[in-house]
């Protein structure tokens, strides 16, 4: 582990200092390099279908192709300051429509009026989408890992789909910020480490862990919510052709991990067990965002205490989890060990998911009706 990270592995969920103490060293860099110390895995043993379920994903997978550049209306205008004004009358509004006018009284938002928190909405909109482009690009390597390090023929052929489902949205998700918002961010700190642990680690099923349940996990409860409040149609669009596609890596991630840890020790399910709520806080405090507020010129450490207590971000970090939990559960996580994961997503705040359906169950619902797929 890094300095970074054992500080955030010992921490309490809610250390304010514990979250200021993970930056990016190298956020003005165009390249960053990670050890990648897994070994490629070839098999000889060709024969396809010993996995059903995931002989019936690639199949899938394969008809759901679509085309990014073709398939998506580029020709929608996006008024970024009017679609801000609009989504302050839903959920999300944001931090102004989560706090009252006396709870902001003697802060740095004290002063805020209409411009400023316009400003903020679009600065939100383009850190929020410049975290999931970044993401998608995290996704895009670790399932080229999997290509490599997976021992069944069967998971080779859906992660090589999944491939180029990663690329498509990496694609889409820059061409709106470029085209039709105002900007890119860095990426996220705590995002960033925990790509670098992703990659990092040499064993497939931590790949699978890390990237399908709980990266790909929180991308799809997070697209879901804004995509169904979100006013802006291009947006909406665009999340429903990509939510079509993470369904179906959630659902890759559980039904081949659940096999495997069916076969785990204790001590081996412990480790995956730490690792995914290490990995739950990171995404938590992704969510923060302090490079926007830095950017307003405010002092981090003034406003992140409003932040974190804002009725509206809680709720929404919350819901992030939605399908994490669920899928943890069917994995064995949660209660294995006394139940040791389920005590810190109690901590957490979000066990009441657990009874919710797992994406191994439930991605069929987010697939594309057929006809929406071009070709």
């Amino acid at each position: 582990m890094s300095t970074n990270e054992e500080i955030l592995g010992r921490a309490e969920v809610d250390d304010l200092a514990a979250i200021l103490a993970v930056a990016n060293t190298d956020r003005d860099e165009a390249i960053h390099t990670v050890e990648d110390n897994a070994e490629a895995i070839f098999t000889w043993d060709y024969e396809k279908g010993r996995r059903p379920a995931l002989n019936r994903l690639y199949e899938k997978a394969k008809r759901s192709q679509w085309n990014g550049e073709t398939d998506l209306p580029w020709d929608t205008d996006v008024d970024q300051e009017a679609v801000v004004i609009a989504n302050a009358t839903t959920n999300l509004g944001g931090l102004a429509g989560g706090v009252s006018d006396d709870a902001l009284a003697d802060t740095p938002f004290a002063k805020f009026g209409p411009e400023e928190w316009i400003q903020v909405g679009v600065e939100s909109q383009n850190w929020t989408l410049s975290q999931f482009m970044h993401g998608e690009q995290g996704a895009l390597v670790c399932t080229a890992k999997i290509v490599e390090t997976v021992p069944w023929i069967d998971a080779k052929y859906y992660a090589s789909t999944q491939v180029m489902d990663e690329a498509r949205h990496v694609e889409v998700f820059a061409k709106y910020l470029d085209e039709k918002l105002s900007g890119h961010y860095p990426i996220n700190a705590h995002l960033r480490l925990l790509l670098d642990d992703i990659v990092n680690d040499s064993r497939w099923d931590m790949t699978y862990l890390g990237m399908q349940i709980m990266v790909e996990g929180l991308a799809l409860a997070a697209f879901g919510f804004i995509q169904q409040l979100s006013t802006e149609p291009l947006l909406k669009q665009l999340l429903r052709y990509v939510m079509a596609d993470e369904a179906r890596h959630v659902a890759f991630g559980v039904l081949s991990l659940k096999e495997y840890y069916a076969e785990l020790s204790d001590a081996e399910l412990q480790e995956r067990q730490e690792f995914a709520f290490e990995a739950a806080v990171r995404m938590r405090d992704r969510f923060l965002q302090q490079e926007v507020w830095e950017r307003m010129g405010l002092d981090v450490k003034q406003v992140m205490p409003i932040v974190m207590h804002a009725p509206q971000r809680q709720l929404f970090q919350s819901m992030l989890f939605s399908k994490i939990v669920p899928n943890c559960k069917k994995l064995g996580l949660l209660d294995a060990n006394g139940g040791w994961l389920r005590d810190r997503f109690t901590d957490l705040g979000v066990i009441q998911f657990e009874d919710n359906a797992d994406t191994g169950e439930e991605y069929a619902a987010f697939q594309l009706a057929e006809g929406e797929v071009a070709g």
